[in-house]
């Protein structure tokens, strides 16, 4: 402790307390980020804490949910390619061409923080092009 450490585990140890102290080590290292706090509307988007409320409720979305909400998010107002998305979300060259991943996530998101997801306010389609975050107050 006194070169630098902030926990310790002695052995033997129990897996469950090792993950319950990586995930104490996580919220510190979460916490000492300076990520802001995106207000879209009723949309929140906490990103040092990985969390989305709507109107003051949690939202509960997968890993690639919330890296593709946050990506479009972050560019607010700026159209996002397909190619860009897969890229930023997905990694890899490999998914470049596969825009199908696009449509079956934004659909989950839409169903997930849209009033009605048949027209969307956050999440809008560019046709041929890619995807655009907007809302509208009210």
């Amino acid at each position: 402790m006194d070169r630098g450490a902030d926990d310790y585990v002695t052995k033997p140890f129990g897996m469950g307390e090792f993950m319950a102290r990586m995930r104490v080590a996580l919220r510190h290292i979460a916490k000492t980020q300076d990520e802001p706090v995106l207000k879209l509307g009723h949309l929140v988007i906490d990103l040092s804490q990985r969390s989305v409320e709507l109107h003051d409720e949690k939202l509960k979305l997968t890993p690639t949910e919330y890296d593709l909400l946050k990506v479009l998010a972050l560019n607010a107002g700026r159209v996002m390619t397909h190619k860009q998305l897969l890229k930023q979300v997905w990694g890899g060259q490999q998914y470049e061409s596969d825009s199908q991943y696009l449509r079956v996530y934004v659909g989950h998101l839409r169903k997930k923080i849209e009033e009605d997801p048949t027209r969307p306010k956050y999440i809008l389609t560019e046709p041929g092009i890619g995807y655009r975050f907007a809302w509208q107050e009210g």
